[in-house]
């Protein structure tokens, strides 16, 4: 049976995601077959997760100097870019996150550029959380590394309702990635994460020189983690990194594959990250929003930029779609 009329019989009828196999089939699919795979996408996306729009701005308490050798980030101090180490002071932290708010934000995004998290910077989040909930309503997840059992307590405590720590890309291919720390390493933090009660934020980045069947396998990964929101992230290749000269993942093939993963993964978050200007441009971002995603980051990244959050939330107003509300539960 055609792939997509399965997709519609089996996720949009009965919520049952996509496996790896059936994934692969839809990113097979050719061009010609995109805006009907991405109006199923969106039609699952209306169906199990309704109209809402996440929307979430992220800062960058430390960056740079990282010890790790991904081999897209500009971050890592073991390559030749020009990102360097600085940290952010308190009062920026707070400042940036009263930003994020007038936007209409309900997720604040603390990040570090970091193998995991020492006593110091530890004590930094901690401080910063403090201060941010004594002047701005708004939720806070954090992406700091890789965790022990004890730092995942400590933030629990803080009160970090999401940690995000991405696997960035299928088990099988993370060597060609990443080599020094595993995958495994990566799927424990999320496991604690999870029993800890704290919300998993999970996704990666595509267009790495990973094949569809990778990419499949990667999807098939993260419905197994089940979390509660997958952002993806496109390739941007930064000057002096490992990975600065392979090509843009075409529009197409980004564009089947938010729609792949939402077939994939029908109830979960699945957000628009990085890369996606450089990827799809402004066009792309409202097929995107009309063919699975259901939340976007706001403003700038890590190292690049973004568009203007004017921008994103005038789209999501034309397309009528609301943006969250925060959650009062947390």
């Amino acid at each position: 049976m055609d792939i997509l009329r399965t997709a519609r019989t089996q996720v949009l009828g009965d919520g049952i995601a996509l496996d790896r196999s059936q994934v692969l089939e839809v990113l097979e699919l050719g061009d010609d077959r995109l805006e009907e795979t991405m109006l199923l996408a969106h039609e699952v996306r209306m169906k199990w997760c309704g109209p809402e729009v996440e929307v979430e701005g992220i800062i960058s308490l430390k960056t740079g100097g990282c010890p790790e050798d991904c081999h897209f980030c500009s971050q890592s101090g073991l390559f030749a870019s020009p990102v360097r180490a600085a940290w952010l002071d308190i009062p920026s932290l707070v400042e940036a996150a009263k930003q994020t708010a007038k936007t209409g934000a309900t997720e604040f995004c603390i990040v570090a550029a970091v193998r995991g998290p020492d006593a110091r910077l530890l004590a930094q989040v901690a401080a910063g959380i403090e201060a941010i909930r004594n002047e701005v309503e708004i939720d806070i997840a954090c992406s700091l590394g890789m965790l022990d059992q004890d730092q995942v307590d400590q933030l629990a405590a803080m009160g970090v309702h999401r940690y995000n720590h991405n696997l960035e890309t299928s088990r099988s291919y993370f060597p060609n990635v990443v080599t020094t720390h595993t995958w495994e390493e990566r799927w424990n933090t999320l496991r604690m994460v999870r029993e800890a009660g704290m919300e998993v934020c999970c996704g990666g980045i595509l267009g790495m020189g990973e094949t569809l069947a990778q990419r499949a396998e990667f999807a098939a990964d993260l419905t197994a983690l089940e979390p509660d929101e997958v952002p993806l992230n496109f390739l941007n290749p930064r000057p002096g990194t490992p990975f600065g000269d392979l090509d843009v993942l075409p529009a197409s093939d980004a564009l089947r594959a938010v729609a792949a993963f939402r077939l994939a993964l029908p109830r979960t978050i699945l957000r628009f990250a990085g890369g996606r200007e450089i990827t799809l441009g402004d066009l792309g971002a409202k097929q995107g929003i009309l063919g699975g995603i259901n939340a976007v980051i706001v403003g700038n990244y890590l190292t690049t930029l973004g568009r203007p959050a004017e921008q994103d939330l005038d789209l999501l107003g034309e397309l009528q779609m609301p943006i969250k509300a925060l959650n009062s539960t947390i």
